[in-house]
């Protein structure tokens, strides 16, 4: 048989079609033999896309027979063994789960109950990374921990303990990692027992995983066994080879593992020949990023090998630098390059690790209806099934808040089955009331009030509705009682309750939830269906770790069903080596991202990783940088980053930096220059970018307003307190009382001034008006206790303890003050309604008084409570009316069941804590004066040309109103005058 593959190692370039020079090289050797000959080669790559890129490629013509094309990955499925099945991943992570639980609860200070799986999985990984590297037990075991702390020691001893499950158990299967190394240690003694004569070839790996390189060697050694590495650079030096291994390995230079896998194959990388005759793009380029990326122990070398690189204005022809200034903006001009590209009609990838980018990019995109391939797809707990899954576990364990209903209730896959209108339509409804009336926790009830409410108003509708509600109590309500149960009951209760929300109240039993269609719910029911078959081994937890499972469970990525433009894609740093575009996109080149940060290690440190053989962080800095070195080395290639993020400045990524700095040192090689023109064509795409949300022309700011609707429309009655608000902002009292416009009140309430004033002036109304039949000994705990009971009633712990403890600071004093002022007085029980009718005005004022106190002499007082600090006598005088006009109706009209009755004294009440009392300026503002005045202010907006101009008087200038927004405020200034504008007419 001839031989047309030399036994050994080769190499292609950086920057060149990798897929493409593996199918030129194949063609070239099998030129002119017969057809099956090709049909004989065993051509083993890393990656599902690299097996559909050189298939395609082959599919172009000439027509031939193809080699058969395998995954290194999966050789367990294809190989003949009498080996134990593989483990499945979820089920030694649960059984690790239940280990490291147990160790938490003996070591509480180790890590919350809550990390317990994720402890699980960095522990299963570490395991998986000892098979896989042929790292025993025995070396975690003999480390020398003696001079470290603590946690390391226990560690140590806890990955012993966890160590059984590296044993091989013909019944219970073995790990997938363990059964893939003894599978490739099987054929590697097959192979030297017969080797096969036809050829054997794996490309495309760098044989970082110790599994891989071993096979990679057991190749190399066959009689036609090749191995072709991606992105070997041909222009290092034999000596700066030498130095990534010998004296200290530099494993976070992009070419160290070719240097180690070819001195442990026997060879030297300095010689390793190219697999076909495909030159790089640019070799001057090429030769520009290896002296950039010298380790840094010998980068003095720039300066004597700097100048041999040449004119650099040629190298970088083709490279472009956008230093956008944020993310957002990176995102926009990049997502003009992709749309340039797919103009002109050339294939575009973006690389990049930053996930967000992506997705920033993606949305960019889609305002040109352009829908990238993303390799990687979207995040499995970000899809429509993936969120409600989410949504879900959440319930479990906690007491249902307005929230949550409502995040459940307008979910797009919920009710999804049919008559989702009329869904929406009543989950509108029942948000408006949750959000009018308050209830924080909504129960049974109270939704099924609601319902009666809703169904008198719509007698239609009564019957469907109260259905609706039942729909709702039964799969939202009572799941706050769900504990530590076991996994499996935990599961079953999740897809259940997930498919009838899905399918809404009923639904017949033959109809297919939603939520399970398309590829992501697809792929949420597979995740649920192996979690069920697993669960078994995963014990008992309670709902918060249930929640926590699931939520890393959901992890993954799903492809969409709609099918992407083939020319603009994206991938991942490891898909860098599949290059088959024209331009190439290095984005988010940021420290941080090129490289990643590695994932912190609970189980061993770097010291302790070193001695036992493992992986160090620095093998996967290098194989970023490897990715880094093979895409900039595309025929053209764009680099960006953003400049800030968030609010602080960015470190632009190491490999970038010395680029820069690389050229900017060599100026008799017109480095600066080179440099200079690669930014100023990023700065063209980052204006661009910055132009396209900028609108044609500056639209102008809107002008103060002052609307002067129809005097029919114009409100004829107000109550006291909004006299005021007509003083300071009369366009509050024209938005909320002629458009009839309220603020929505928020669906998580939280404490604030008027729920604390609301408790007070409970507490006020029950304990005032008895206070002088209570012995002075129990004044304080009754009012204590009408305390207790009005904050029993606030679905806030922190705000009533706080509450009452500034209450109890302040009893003594107020009991004090109240007894002087009850000595000649007695208190009116309850709030007190007023009503005063001006017949010259047509207009009518009303009033709630807090207090009214019947006095000795035949004189009432009048009281207001204010929580914050009461109104001065020149803010009351010229704004605060309201006691006075409560005085003014008292004396004039009266309160209900009180004759018009003299007032002798109106104080506002400050509770607070220094229990300030502001006196009303009755002998400054007498009753007249005050009625002379508010008839004078009806009458200016009974005037046409009146508008109610927005905020001419607030009380600061931070004042917000609940109008604000709609006045257009921040566009015009307190300083700017008002634009009436006739409305309504």
């Amino acid at each position: 048989m001839t031989r047309r593959v030399a036994p050994g190692l080769y190499r292609v370039p950086p920057g060149v079609d990798f897929p493409a020079a593996l199918v030129a090289g194949l063609r070239a050797r099998y030129a002119g033999a017969p057809p099956e000959a090709l049909a004989r080669v065993t051509l083993y790559v890393n990656t599902r896309r690299m097996e559909r890129r050189i298939t395609a490629l082959f599919t172009e013509g000439p027509p031939c027979l193809l080699p058969r094309i395998r995954l290194v990955a999966e050789l367990g499925q294809t190989a003949s063994t009498d080996l134990p099945p593989a483990i499945p991943p979820l089920r030694r992570r649960l059984e690790l789960r239940q280990l490291v639980a147990r160790l938490l609860e003996i070591e509480p200070d180790l890590a919350p109950d809550s990390a317990a799986f994720d402890l699980a999985t960095s522990l299963t990984a570490l395991l998986d990374e000892m098979q896989s590297e042929g790292v025993p037990l025995s070396a975690i075991e003999t480390l020398d921990v003696t001079d470290q702390s603590g946690h390391w020691a226990r560690s140590q001893k806890f990955i012993a303990l966890a160590g059984q499950f590296l044993t091989p158990d013909a019944a219970g299967g073995i790990d997938k990692e363990a059964r893939q190394r003894l599978i490739v240690d099987g054929l590697i003694r097959d192979w030297q027992r017969t080797p096969p004569l036809e050829p054997v070839l794996i490309a495309g790996s760098t044989g970082s995983r110790g599994t891989t390189a071993r096979l990679m060697q057991a190749v190399v050694d066959l009689p036609q066994g090749a191995v072709v590495l991606p992105g070997v650079d041909p222009h290092m030096p034999p000596d700066l080879w030498r130095s990534l291994t010998d004296p200290v390995a530099q494993q976070d230079h992009p070419q160290y593992r070719f240097a180690a896998l070819a001195e442990a194959f026997g060879h030297d990388p300095a010689t390793i020949p190219d697999w076909a005759d495909c030159p790089a793009p640019s070799e001057s380029r090429n030769r520009l990023v290896s002296l950039a990326l010298r380790p840094a122990p010998v980068t003095d070398g720039w300066r004597r090998d700097g100048p041999d690189l040449g004119d650099l204005r040629g190298a970088t022809e083709g490279l472009t630098l956008i230093e956008a200034p944020d993310p957002r903006g990176e995102a926009n001009a990049l997502a003009l390059c992709l749309r340039k590209a797919v103009e002109d009609g050339r294939i575009a990838a973006l690389i990049t690790p930053d996930r967000m980018l992506t997705r920033r990019v993606t949305a960019a995109l889609a305002r040109w209806g352009i829908e990238p391939d993303d390799s990687a797809g979207a995040p499995l707990r970000q899809t429509a099934p993936g969120r409600l899954i989410r949504h879900v576990t959440g319930l479990a364990g906690q007491k249902l808040t307005a929230e949550a209903l409502l995040v459940l209730l307008k979910h797009p896959l919920v009710h999804d089955a049919a008559d989702r209108g009329q869904h929406l339509l009543w989950t509108r409804e029942l948000e408006l009331h949750l959000r009018r009336k308050g209830h924080a926790f909504p129960d049974a009830e109270t939704l099924t009030a609601w319902a009666e409410t809703y169904g008198a108003r719509r007698v239609r509708e009564a019957e469907d509705v109260a259905l609706w509600v039942g729909w709702i109590c039964d799969t939202c309500l009572g799941h706050d009682s769900r504990g530590t149960m076991p996994l499996a009951d935990h599961t079953v209760w999740l897809e259940t309750l997930v498919t009838r929300l899905s399918l809404g109240p009923g639904a017949p039993d033959d109809v297919p939830a939603p939520v399970w269609d398309e590829n992501a719910g697809e792929e949420a029911r597979r995740v649920l269906t192996e979690l069920a078959q697993e669960a078994e081994a995963g014990g008992t937890m309670d709902a918060g770790e249930f929640h926590i499972l699931v939520n890393a469970l959901l992890g993954g990525e799903v492809r969409s069903a709609t099918r992407p433009d083939p020319r603009v894609m994206i991938w991942g740093t490891l898909e860098a080596r599949v290059q088959g575009a024209d331009l190439v996109v290095l984005a988010g080149l940021n420290d941080g991202s090129w490289p990643e940060l590695p994932d912190p290690d609970p189980w061993l440190n770097r010291r302790m990783r070193a001695q036992a053989g493992l992986l160090l962080p620095e093998r996967r800095i290098g194989l970023s940088a490897h990715d880094f070195q093979q895409a900039i080395a595309a025929p053209e290639a764009i680099l960006s980053r953003a400049r800030r993020d968030g609010e602080a400045e960015t470190v632009p990524s190491r490999w970038l930096n010395r680029l820069t700095n690389l050229m900017a040192g060599l100026p008799d090689q017109n480095g600066a220059e080179a440099l200079s023109a690669m930014r100023a064509r990023g700065a063209v795409w980052v204006a661009m970018a910055a132009a396209l949300d900028r609108p044609a022309a500056p639209v102008p700011a809107a002008p103060r307003p002052a609307p002067r609707p129809p005097l029919d429309h114009r409100p004829r009655e107000l109550p006291v307190t909004m006299v005021e608000t007509l003083i300071r902002d009369p366009y509050a009292v024209y938005a909320r009382r002629i458009l009839g416009l309220r603020r929505l009140d928020p669906l998580r309430a939280t404490a604030d001034m008027r729920d604390r004033g609301i408790v007070l002036h409970k507490v006020m109304e029950e304990v005032v008006p008895h206070l002088k039949s209570l012995p002075p000994a129990t004044r304080r705990d009754a009012m204590m206790t009408a305390a207790d009971r009005a904050l029993a009633e606030l679905p806030w712990p922190t705000a009533r303890r706080l509450w009452r403890g500034r209450l109890a600071r302040i009893a003594d004093r107020f009991l004090t003050a109240e007894a002087a002022r009850q000595a000649d007085a007695d208190p009116i029980p309850g709030e007190c309604k007023g009503r005063l009718e001006l017949p010259e005005a047509r207009f009518t004022l009303t009033a709630q008084a807090d207090r009214i106190d019947r006095v000795a002499d035949g004189t009432l007082r009048i009281y207001d409570y204010k929580t914050g600090a009461p109104p001065t006598d020149k803010v009351q005088k010229a704004f605060a009316k309201q006691l006075l006009l409560e005085v003014a109706i008292a004396e004039t009209a009266g309160f209900e069941d009180l004759p018009p009755t003299p007032v002798s004294r109106a104080v506002y009440l400050g509770l607070n804590a220094k229990l300030d009392e502001s006196p009303a300026p009755l002998d400054d503002l007498p009753t007249a004066q005050v009625l002379t005045e508010l008839a004078q202010l009806i009458a200016a907006y009974d005037d046409p040309t009146q508008g109610y101009t927005a905020q001419p008087a607030p009380k600061t200038i931070t004042y917000e109103s609940d109008y604000a927004h709609l006045s257009r405020r921040g566009e015009w200034e307190f300083s700017d005058m008002p634009e009436p504008e006739d409305v309504g007419w």
